[in-house]
């Protein structure tokens, strides 16, 4: 027991030796909450000789249950799968009880899960059988209002009872033709996953027990951004035993959005009477400065668990407050900051710095200043590796092998690369299966009755259906990796995108890329391995792929910044209506989220927090003037440095105290380096390469550095030199 203990502080002890009935950890933002949560679950298991197969811990991300499970295999000290409770996030668990018992619910457990993507297409296809047109009602405030219903576990038919106007009596006519099609394609969306799960608890008593039985100690972190399907979820299975483990902090609960209901958190107590409450106060990632400025932000909020982060690290360097001219003076001052640091290091650290913004369309300044600048970037958010064209047409392919009844995907394909199987054909082929309930892939071998359906349109479709077939067959024999590899050659899509030029080439890389991913899986059984696979890869976040190797600048959204933490930070937009955003301003649950927003961001900073703001920014078209926000006048002015009274109107930062002279963009120009294709280049950031193509003054540069990849780089403005 004293390996497990020896390392915690009091608190983090309490909630370890506490092993029995409902438990509550309030754990301040960089308080060693995962620290205290895997070794209470190692605690379990080594002294109070807990089956792993009974345990349970819950989380949000991918990457925090990874990180869950490597913290706990090097408590245990083994790495036996066997060894491991169950350790995942809310979607990837209820996945894994819907595959064995979701047949209980009229679906098959060979289901698919449905991105955002898929479910736009689903919703078009409803809204044209419906008759409702996009010009008239947003596809995507019909799944809005659909998803909000589902996180509130509301069904179709309970929705009747919602129905107020016009508009959400075709949410209710939407809502409604969009389940009986998600069925028919044996599919799920995400809300689904959850909300299944808890339809298949309710109504299958003995899938309850069960899973009660499994799940005798049940731990859930980030507790404050569970929605009302979550919180129903979890109180049934923990509703036999009550060994209910709860851990989360009121003043991070940011994802109302999305559902997050912030009074799961604040009820524990009344949910849950006898509970024991512990406070995880002591702060181990930021300096007291940092702490206090953010305290002295979030006490203003009424809705909230009281407690005060502190640390050893007294003091440390004061909150920097900045008022610039324009967006553009904010990123250089950013940039230029950033410079004069690394010049203080040998091996310039660029991971250590982020820049947080309330919205992405704050990144495009940012991103010109920093290609200026010369400085490596990357931002979280952007296109995401999932949802490129051709990973998306190959997932597609993927799909259909698992699921032939999977319309959106199969529809995706049919047609790519060209088959002569126009919309027409599809068309009528669909409408042939609908009438007689078919799957779309068995009703081809009717086509030919079709009025009007000539051989060669039905040979097309029976070429198309073969091909499936032999996937299918392949996928008894291989693995993931293997199946992509074969679906790459046999369905021509090799060819089709390999074109010859860079840009067919940086596709074809990524669908070798995809190989790489699925080779996790080549250990697994054939035709498992793919079902997997799958279900691993729908359920990717966006800051799971967040590479911490990457020497870069990082550039996100505050939202997506959470569980994260920097040396440097630079919040950006402290201006009334950006941050808060306007849409909270008259609203005071809106605007204590936006003030949770905050403290999140600020609790970011290891060392050193930049706050800035903007006199004038270029929104919706236009030149604005805002006022500072009111954070900003909110935090002990006796921590700050450079205005220290923002609500002042400030002139501009001195740029000759930084040893600098920002030029504006309009105005930057230098005499750029001449290249052509094939010529050998040195970047200051990223290394050697060779230029692939130069058109309009653009180079395309395909550097050794596999980190980096192939960059276009303007050559007027890119830190370059060209290799004899």
């Amino acid at each position: 027991m004293n390996d497990l203990i020896q390392q915690l502080n009091d608190k983090q002890k309490e909630a370890v030796l506490c092993v029995k009935g409902p438990l509550l950890v309030v754990a301040g933002a960089g308080s060693g909450k995962t620290k205290a949560l895997t070794h209470r679950i190692a605690y379990l298991m080594k002294e109070k000789h807990v089956s792993p197969w009974n345990i349970l811990a819950v989380t949000f991300t991918n990457k925090a249950a990874n990180e869950m499970k490597e913290r706990i295999i090097h408590l245990l000290g083994s790495n036996e799968e066997r060894d491991l409770p169950s350790i995942g996030t809310f979607h990837a668990t209820c996945v894994r009880m819907l595959r064995k018992h979701i047949h209980l619910l009229n679906y098959e457990n060979g289901f698919t899960i449905y991105d955002t993507a898929d479910q736009r297409i689903l919703m078009k296809n409803v809204m044209a059988d419906l008759g409702i047109s996009d010009k008239q009602m947003n596809p995507r405030a019909i799944l809005r209002n659909i998803s909000n219903a589902k996180n509130q576990l509301i069904t179709p038919a309970n929705y009747q009872t919602y129905v107020t106007n016009y508009f959400t009596e075709k949410v209710h006519e939407a809502y409604t033709h969009y389940q009986k099609l998600l069925q028919k394609n044996n599919a799920l969306d995400f809300d689904d996953i959850i909300m299944k799960t808890v339809e298949l608890l309710q109504q299958e008593a003995k899938v309850l027990d069960q899973y009660q039985e499994k799940f005798k100690y049940i731990s859930i972190d980030e507790y404050q951004d569970t929605n009302h399907a979550q919180y129903v979820l979890i109180n049934l299975l923990a509703e036999k035993y009550r060994n209910l483990c709860v851990i989360g902090d009121s003043d991070q609960s940011i994802y109302s959005f999305r559902g997050a209901d912030i009074q799961n958190i604040l009820d524990f107590e009344k949910d849950y009477p006898d509970a024991k409450v512990v406070l995880l106060e002591q702060n181990y990632r930021s300096t007291q400065n940092i702490l206090d400025g953010a305290h002295a932000i979030i006490t203003k909020n009424a809705r909230r668990k009281e407690k005060k982060l502190w640390t050893e690290q007294e003091g440390g360097e004061k909150i920097t407050v900045r008022a610039l001219e324009n967006e553009r003076a904010e990123a250089d001052f950013i940039a230029s900051t950033i410079q004069e640091k690394m010049t203080r290091h040998e091996t310039p650290s660029y991971k250590d710095f982020v820049v947080l913004y309330r919205t992405n369309a704050q990144s495009r300044v940012l991103e010109e200043t920093f290609l200026r600048y010369g400085m490596p970037y990357k931002i979280v958010g952007g296109i995401k590796f999932y949802e490129r064209k051709e990973v998306k047409d190959m997932v597609a392919y993927l799909r259909v092998i698992q699921n032939p009844n999977d319309s959106v995907s199969l529809f995706r394909i049919i047609n790519t690369p060209s088959r002569k199987i126009g919309a027409k054909t599809i068309e009528q082929v669909q409408s042939y299966a609908f009438q007689n309930n078919s799957p779309f892939l068995h009703a081809r071998e009717d086509a030919e009755k079709l009025p009007g359906f000539s051989a060669s349109k039905a040979e097309a479709l029976t070429n198309f259906a073969d091909l499936i077939k032999q996937l299918q067959r392949i996928n008894l024999e291989f693995p993931a990796s293997g199946v992509i590899k074969h679906v790459l050659d046999l369905s021509g899509y090799k060819k089709f995108i390999d074109d010859g030029t860079i840009e067919g080439e940086s596709r074809l890389e990524n669908i070798y890329e995809l190989i790489n991913v699925a080779t996790k899986y080549d250990n697994l059984e054939a035709g498992i391995s793919l079902n997997i696979f799958l279900e691993e890869i729908a359920l990717i976040a966006d800051v799971d792929s967040l590479d911490n190797e990457d020497n870069a600048i990082t550039l996100m959204t505050i939202h997506s910044a959470k569980g994260l933490e920097f040396d440097t930070v630079f919040i950006i937009g402290l201006e009334e209506g950006l941050l808060p955003h306007s849409q909270s301003l008259l609203e005071r649950d809106e605007l204590e989220e936006e003030r949770r927003l905050m403290y999140v961001a600020m609790t970011r900073a290891k060392q050193q927090l930049f706050l800035l703001r903007a006199k004038s920014r270029m929104l919706y078209g236009e030149v604005q003037s805002s006022a500072p926000s009111q954070f900003l006048v909110e935090i002990p002015p006796e921590i700050v440095q450079g205005d220290t009274e923002p609500e002042r109107d400030h002139q501009t930062i001195d740029t000759q105290e930084l040893g600098y002279t920002p030029i504006p963009y309009e105005e930057y120009d230098q005499e750029g380096v001449t290249l052509n294709g094939g010529d050998r280049v040195s970047h200051t950031s990223f290394g050697e390469g060779v230029v692939q193509e130069v058109t309009g003054g653009v180079a395309t540069i395909k550097f050794n550095n596999p980190r980096y990849g192939t960059k276009k780089l303007a050559l007027s403005i890119a830190p370059l030199k060209k290799i004899d």
